[in-house]
């Protein structure tokens, strides 16, 4: 790492709010917008450097050190267990993770269940928690059409207005998790680069509290 902190974008529904985010506070992205071809973009201030990546893979990279810190959703942080500082909730991004299932149906906690997810390790845990059998059923894509294909009882995914699961005629049946969008630091550059680390953070931190 040199001593221009990098930080990781994620590409996606996060992009465009994690620019319009650092922008209130000051740290406006040079050449910025998901169309750029540049595989690393720089703030016009000069002290940062961004790079775009997939949000699954951005915890990966912070946490061997690749990049000092990135942006990512608390529903992927929990997913890879990921060794890295969680220094402030950017209050972006806010949805939930639900178990949810075909309309007019309850959750059989106490029966075996085929569950439909792309957070298998997650999903385990909270199924645990409640004392539940299953059966994971690791999906990419397209969860919400398992149970009506008979792939799976129940799912376990991201809502955020509920459109997708109403059109798919199914309802929530119970809460995961809160999620939102985190500011990840590597632990060896919260120390190395603990100056821009902090000025990040406080630039940041007096934005997102600025009404609270």
């Amino acid at each position: 790492m040199n001593g221009t902190m990098l930080i990781a974008l994620p590409k996606g529904r996060l992009y465009e709010k994690a620019l319009r985010l650092l922008a209130s506070a000051g740290v406006v992205v040079a050449e910025g917008g998901s169309s750029s071809r540049a595989l690393l973009l720089e703030d016009t201030g000069g002290r940062f450097q961004f790079v775009q990546l997939k949000p699954v893979d951005i915890p990966v990279y912070v946490e061997s050190g690749a990049i000092d810190a990135g942006i990512v959703g608390t529903d992927i942080l929990r997913e890879l267990e990921s060794d890295v500082y969680e220094p402030l909730d950017l209050q972006i991004g806010k949805c939930r993770m639900v178990v949810a299932g075909p309309d007019g149906t309850s959750l059989p906690y106490q029966q075996n269940l085929r569950v439909a997810t792309k957070y298998p390790k997650t999903a385990g845990r909270f199924f645990l928690s409640r004392n539940a059998h299953i059966h994971i059923v690791r999906l990419e894509g397209s969860v919400e059409i398992a149970p009506q294909l008979g792939l799976a009882e129940v799912i376990v995914d991201l809502v955020e207005t509920g459109r997708t699961l109403r059109e798919n005629s199914m309802s929530i049946l119970d809460e995961v998790a809160q999620v939102s969008a985190k500011l990840i630091v590597n632990r060896t550059a919260m120390k190395m680069k603990a100056a821009a680390v902090t000025t990040l953070l406080k630039d940041l931190d007096r934005i997102i509290y600025a009404h609270t």
